[in-house]
Order: C-alpha cells, then sequence, then structure tokens
C-alpha cells in the first residue's frame, strides 16, 4: 500500500503503555459488533446512507446470548473500575512507522465515509481509533488484547493492541499492510453500522433469539463490515494507494479469520451453528464484492442467501 507521505488521521488515540501488558491474541474475538442499516436499492457510485433502512443490530455474540458485558467477562464484572491513565501525546510523524500507517488507513476511511455520508446530505461522525497495550478502559468495559481489535458502540471508538498484526502475520498466516489496512477497515465498517443507530432495535430483539438464531444474525453483520472495507479498498484503488498484491492480502485474511478456517485450526473441525463471522469463502466474497462495486448499498447482506 502506498501510504507514506500521506495525512495521518487526528483521531488516534494514543495509549500504550498504560495498561497491563497481557498482550497477543489468546482469547475469542467478542468485541466486534455495532448496529447496522442495510443498504437497499440503487444510488451513486458509491451510494450514500440516505438508502439504507434499519434491519439488525448485533452488540456482541456474548451479549446476544448471555446479556452479560462479553468484555466485563474477563474481569468478574469489574472492569469499569480499572486505571484510566490519561492518554499519552501521539508520536511525531516518522517517529513510530506503524502508528504512521494506522493513522494514514484511519484518514483514508475518514475521506471515504465523509463523502458518503455528505452524498446524503448528513456528516459523518469520525471515530476515534484507540491504540493501547494489553489493556485499557473502553466504554463497553476492560478492552483486552487477547480478544483483538472490536468497536465499542457504546463510546464509537475503534481499539487495537498493535501487537495484534504481528499475531495475524505469524499465527494466522495473513501478512501485509493492506491486510492491516483490511482490519481496521472492518472495524470502521462497524461505527458506519452503528451511526444508522438501529441499537435499540437490537436490544429489543435479542431477548427473543436463540443462540443459533443469534449466530446467524451476526455472521450477516460481520459480512457487511466485510464488504464495507471492500468499499474502502475501492477507494483507496482510485485514489491509486495499492501496490500489486494489496488485494490478494486482504482476502487471504479474509480466508484466515473465517470461522470454518480457525475453528479447524484450533480444534481440528468445524461446528456451523457455532459461527458468528462468516466462512473464509463468505468474507473473501463479500469483500470482493464491496471492492468490485465501490456501492455500498451492494452490501445488503440481510437479504437472501450469503
Amino acid at each position: 500500500m502506498k501510504w507514506r507521505g500521506r495525512e495521518r488521521s487526528s483521531n488516534i488515540e494514543d495509549r500504550r503503555g498504560q495498561g497491563g501488558g497481557l498482550g497477543g491474541l489468546g482469547g475469542p474475538s467478542l468485541g466486534r459488533s455495532g448496529g447496522i442499516r442495510i443498504p437497499t436499492g440503487g444510488g451513486g457510485s458509491r451510494g450514500g446512507v440516505g438508502g439504507m433502512i434499519g434491519i439488525i443490530v448485533v452488540l456482541g455474540i456474548i451479549w446476544a446470548l448471555t446479556g452479560q458485558n462479553p468484555l466485563d467477562m474477563l474481569t468478574d464484572g469489574s472492569s469499569t473500575q480499572t486505571s484510566s491513565a490519561s492518554s499519552r501525546q501521539i508520536p511525531a510523524e516518522g517517529q513510530d512507522e506503524l502508528v504512521d500507517f494506522v493513522g494514514v488507513v484511519v484518514k483514508e476511511t475518514e475521506n471515504l465515509w465523509t463523502e458518503v455520508f455528505a452524498n446524503s446530505g448528513e456528516t459523518y461522525p469520525k471515530p476515534p481509533v484507540v491504540l493501547f497495550t494489553g489493556q485499557t478502559n473502553s466504554g463497553c468495559g476492560l478492552a483486552d488484547a487477547r480478544m483483538g481489535p472490536f468497536y465499542c458502540p457504546v463510546d464509537s471508538k475503534v481499539y487495537i493492541d498493535l501487537s495484534f498484526y504481528d499475531e495475524l502475520h505469524r499465527k494466522f498466516g495473513a501478512p501485509g499492510d493492506f491486510a492491516q489496512a483490511y482490519v481496521l477497515a472492518h472495524e470502521v465498517g462497524h461505527h458506519v453500522q452503528n451511526l444508522t443507530g438501529v441499537l435499540p432495535e437490537f436490544n429489543r430483539r435479542r431477548q427473543t433469539l436463540t443462540q443459533e438464531q443469534a449466530n446467524a444474525y451476526s455472521v450477516r453483520v460481520e459480512l457487511q463490515a466485510d464488504c464495507y472495507a471492500g468499499i474502502w479498498a475501492n477507494y483507496a484503488g482510485q485514489q491509486n494507494l495499492l501496490d500489486t498484491g494489496d488485494i490478494e492480502e486482504a482476502l487471504n485474511a479474509a480466508e484466515q479469520i473465517g470461522d470454518d478456517t480457525l475453528q479447524k485450526r484450533m480444534q481440528g473441525y468445524a461446528v456451523p451453528k457455532t459461527f458468528n463471522h462468516g466462512t473464509s469463502a463468505q468474507r473473501k466474497t463479500w469483500f470482493a464484492r464491496g471492492y468490485k462495486s465501490g456501492n455500498p448499498n451492494d452490501c445488503d447482506t440481510f437479504s437472501g442467501s450469503i
């Protein structure tokens, strides 16, 4: 990805060095959640939020199944009382290459979604991206690196321990800067979903969902975020930011973190009714759909089969 020398986002909150130093990705991915509105019908080259209607929203699989904050489960419900040290200053440009990279990717997502929302006469509230080490507070409870990157719809922030990128490469076999960009664009996709304000609808409906139903809805939510990541990849291509092999890196990452691939890697077999992010094939398909289309209205994962 041709990112060097590009403008960085000013919405990076650097809390690294303030956490518990747990590091790594040893636990379940519980935090990818957010409100969602479904794009329907036509639109412009990238469509707009005005053509989206709300159907379902997922606030995290554990919340859906138990009603308990999944982040609090790691700390016996005491997460919100942990240390809340103030954020340190973001390193100056060039002093921390990975932070520079994240800042550029986030800025490009801001440019894209600002344009999409403006096409519908609306304003895009930019989500802060919190960099942390080990653990930190979030509006959803204690953010823990073991869960991987996630979006918290309560405070509208993306959280990531940058050590996840090393895990993505070494543990999951998904190297490359565009694989890293895909992860960020996916989480920002959840922010786009949350902005449409369907969270109260899910909170009203989730009590009636069985575990299998909640998993099935979650898959559709996650696949739409993958499609939105593809929309961003399309935009990055229009900005001449793509290098040869970038899209292949993202597709490989989508394959490596599919539910079936992860379950087979961890336990030797897959249990489809427990899938909550989508299969490798589904994740690749919906990312590719967004990339080829560039239109959010083509990211309707809630109509028909997926």
